[in-house]
């Protein structure tokens, strides 16, 4: 079952040997995708529950504009944004990001030792830093650059084109660089920055 086409014909049959090895492939990823833009372990393994649910459902109608990962995490996406609307429904999830300050605080922190790179503390201040992202710009960052996906992938799964898709990561990579050298500033020695 290695090859795609023979996997979704025989999830269009309701195989459940192909329905184990599609969730075994899919579910870590879609799971991270998910908690990278909700933010909570139980949103995100509804996320997961609902993304594959859907899929199933909607397997028949899979016409390979896509790869089968690909359509999945499109899927996923849409359930991620669904949840952070029930969430707070008061604020709509913007297609523009809007123009974002310049970077300020920019630090040379490669001169760091690498255990205070690696820190659990450091760790934790960079997911922090991610999920403060607005919602669009966290997706792309961590479609990208957390999940390593193609930015073609990635610009399909979000809805945008890859221009865009590039814009939005730029903008996510500046951001993150700000509040990282913030974070890292205070160990860089006065004139390393």
């Amino acid at each position: 079952m290695d090859d795609e086409a023979t996997l979704i014909n025989r999830l269009r049959q309701r195989d459940p040997q192909a329905f184990a090895t599609f969730f075994e492939t899919y579910a870590d990823r879609v799971y991270r995708l998910a908690y990278g833009i909700v933010g909570s372990e139980t949103d995100a393994e509804e996320v997961v529950q609902a993304t594959f649910i859907s899929a199933l459902e909607a397997i028949e109608r899979f016409e390979h504009h896509a790869r089968l990962g690909t359509w999945l995490y499109r899927i996923a996406y849409n359930h991620a944004l669904m949840i952070l609307r029930r969430r707070r429904p008061e604020e709509t999830l913007p297609d523009d990001d809007g123009a974002l300050p310049l970077p300020s605080a920019l630090k040379d922190w490669s001169v760091l030792p690498e255990e205070r790179l690696l820190s659990r503390e450091a760790q934790e201040m960079l997911r922090k830093a991610i999920m403060e992202l607005p919602t669009t710009l966290r997706a792309a960052f961590i479609c990208r650059d957390i999940e390593g996906l193609s930015t073609a992938d990635c610009a399909q799964i979000i809805g945008i084109s890859e221009g865009a898709l590039k814009v939005r990561l730029h903008r996510a990579r500046l951001t993150l660089r700000e509040r990282v050298s913030e974070y890292f500033g205070e160990w860089v020695a006065p004139g390393n920055g």
